[in-house]
């Protein structure tokens, strides 16, 4: 029997070293940091370990400590939690004359219906269409890699999965859940069902499922399996700034993961500043004009932004009205600043030190999308409220609003920060 068990533990141990350690590691190479250009040299990592730039210590590049079941469970456990959430009862309300039962298909369908299915796209694509198809295509990755076989669409899977994960705000929602909660309790008796105390732990398992997906890492198993050699950095290379792999200059997109390839963003600076300069003009009309009309057969109820802050403030609920004012018009207000400082300091002269523009632009790529409380709490209290006794409609001042917020999410994107980083440098070789 002790031989028996001894053999079966050294064929576990065997599997287990084969699909665990050896696989995992990442060979020595070279990669281009993506946030400032420094050219650095990355040592053999295995499993758990990761390198961060020695000059603007930028994340480059990780191993999960379990890079394949990990990934694989977590987005499984999330997939089940998302069927969950999206079928069992989000929210009941009751009030004088209105009961209304709610799940999430519901909310969205009640949007459609209203012809405000901009805002329904909105919802569903950010708390559904987005996660549900990233832990998919999660899913069918890392199975290919686990079983080591090639699937259909492999590398385009890859691909997709790798940019989808910014586009989840299924956190976000919750969030603005708990601010409605606020609003709605003044005016009727609210219980959450099963499916909203579900949804914090499907956002905590669509974020460890995120973190679990190091693109570089991926594309090097895949490329690997496949026989193909991933360029190292040559004269005639350029590196990927979303997979840090060295391509031929001979590529308009990069042949490992088919982003945009170049060596600083074309026209950058030009687009980042069209993009925010429309987000701008735009944030006017999205604060003068109403983001949310109230309706009941007593009276009609006209809110905008700031007006909609004053009234709660005043009736006591003080740090719903921080909430809702830091989301939706100090973020947007000091992100739409941030961006202005950066375009300047990039095409002009530094207005701030470099580390600390660096920071900034980090920060400000980040918080872009808490913007969006606003918005998911004007879905939330639309739907709820949507009868002849008490009705909720938003203003044109939400469709502005929301497209404010994905113009500034897009200007971040498209600024290359690695233009400050130029700008330093050239300072540094004049003095």
């Amino acid at each position: 029997m002790p031989s028996i068990r001894r053999y079966l533990y050294r064929k576990f141990s065997q599997k287990w070293h084969k699909f665990y350690t050896p696989s995992a590691t990442l060979p020595a190479h070279t990669v281009d940091c993506p946030e400032c250009g420094l050219r650095t040299e990355i040592p053999k990592l295995r499993q758990g370990q990761e390198a961060s730039c020695p000059r603007c210590h930028h994340h480059l590049v990780r191993i999960e400590p379990e890079p394949y079941p990990v990934p694989l469970a977590c987005a499984i456990s999330a997939l089940i939690l998302m069927t969950l959430v999206y079928t069992l009862p989000f929210i009941t309300v009751r009030m004088t004359g209105m009961f209304t039962r709610l799940t999430l298909p519901e909310m969205v369908y009640a949007l459609l219906a209203d012809d405000w299915g901009f805002l329904g796209l909105v919802m569903f694509a950010l708390t559904f269409g987005a996660p549900v198809l990233f832990l998919l295509l999660c899913i069918y990755v890392y199975y290919g890699l686990l079983t080591n076989r090639t699937l259909p669409y492999f590398l385009t899977s890859t691909r997709l999965l790798t940019r989808l994960g910014e586009w989840i705000m299924v956190d976000v929602f919750f969030i603005s859940m708990l601010v409605a909660y606020i609003k709605i309790k003044t005016v009727a008796m609210l219980t959450f069902g099963a499916a909203f105390w579900l949804m914090p732990f499907l956002a905590l398992l669509l974020l460890r499922t995120a973190i679990s997906v190091p693109s570089h890492w991926m594309y090097y198993q895949i490329h690997k399996h496949n026989g193909d050699r991933l360029f190292q950095a040559a004269p005639d290379t350029v590196c990927c700034t979303r997979c840090l792999y060295f391509r031929p200059r001979s590529e308009q997109n990069c042949g490992v993961c088919d982003s945009e390839l170049f060596d600083r963003r074309p026209h950058s600076l030009n687009i980042a500043f069209n993009l925010l300069l429309a987000a701008m003009i735009l944030y006017i009309p999205a604060n003068l004009l109403p983001i949310m009309i109230s309706e009941n057969p007593m009276e009609s109820e006209i809110s905008t932004i700031m007006s909609g802050i004053i009234y709660m403030w005043n009736n006591g609920d003080k740090l719903i009205a921080a909430i809702i004012f830091s989301a939706s018009v100090a973020v947007p207000t000091l992100k739409i600043i941030s961006m202005l400082i950066l375009l300047y300091s990039a095409r002009f002269r530094l207005l701030l030190p470099i580390n600390i523009l660096s920071h900034q632009y980090r920060i400000t790529e980040a918080i872009g999308r808490w913007s969006m409380i606003d918005i998911f709490v004007i879905i939330i209290l639309m739907t709820t409220f949507h009868t002849p006794i008490a009705r909720v409609t938003p203003g044109p001042a939400a469709i502005y609003f929301c497209i404010v917020v994905i113009l500034t999410m897009l200007s971040a994107h498209f600024f290359d920060v690695r233009l400050l980083w130029d700008k330093h440098q050239q300072y540094k070789k004049a003095a």
